[in-house]
């Protein structure tokens, strides 16, 4: 029997330590990517074993949707959407509106690929054969909210960006129908904003912030439970 020490160790330190994580079809393909919309991608981002994010500039959104779809085979259209990155000025909706508003912070902080603007746009898109995704994201301008429809590359995008305009503001030049889908023509404001006021949260609490009777034996105090 070997005596205890280092002479009895398994594997050194650095045998045990964790290898990089390494997804060589996601980083072949954001490879072949950049390759293809060259300075059109203003970032990307893989996680191991989980997806690919693309975010691509303004100008080049609809031109590289195409492309991804001609040239690397995304031919599958699974959703569009927008993402509203400013921090809701009314707090989250878990806050008690009987208690003191807490201080609000007011930074934008875009989330993976980063962002230069308030509003993005978030398009995922699939390869029917290889069943590989991408979520691709640009940036949509503070001055105008407006950018360019792909409806004309994927049908499917049509009534996506029909509920991105109601429901965000968003404009999408090229579109060839805007009409609200949900709500009246003459309503006002964005409900999807942040900063549009949910009234129904600031007079009444969120559902889960209620006093609740305590359960049978649930709630003992000490000297009951001492008893």
């Amino acid at each position: 029997m070997k005596p205890k020490g280092k002479g009895n160790q398994l594997s050194s330190p650095a045998e045990t330590s964790a290898a990089p994580v390494v997804d060589a079809t996601r980083d072949a393909m954001v490879v072949a990517i950049r390759g293809t919309l060259g300075a059109a991608v203003v970032d990307s981002m893989v996680k191991p074993g989980d997806d690919i994010w693309v975010r691509v500039s303004t100008e080049s959104w609809r031109n590289s949707i195409q492309k991804l779809k001609d040239v690397h085979g995304f031919d599958y259209f699974c959703f569009l959407s927008a993402i509203d990155w400013l921090p809701s000025p009314f707090g989250r909706g878990e806050d008690d509106p009987s208690e003191p508003a807490p201080e609000r912070d007011s930074t934008i902080r875009p989330g993976y690929t980063g962002g230069d603007t308030r509003m993005q746009l978030l398009v995922r898109i699939v390869n029917s054969e290889t069943h590989l995704g991408i979520n691709v994201k640009a940036d949509v301008p503070n001055d105008s909210y407006t950018i360019e429809s792909i409806s004309n590359v994927f049908a499917g995008a049509n009534w996506h960006e029909r509920e991105a305009h109601e429901m965000f503001g968003i404009g999408f030049t090229g579109h060839p129908d805007l009409r609200n889908m949900y709500l009246p023509t003459d309503f006002e404001g964005f409900p999807m904003r942040k900063d549009f006021p949910l009234l129904a949260r600031m007079v009444k609490p969120w559902p889960g912030i209620v006093d609740v009777e305590p359960l049978p034996g649930g709630d003992a105090t000490e000297e009951e439970s001492a008893s």
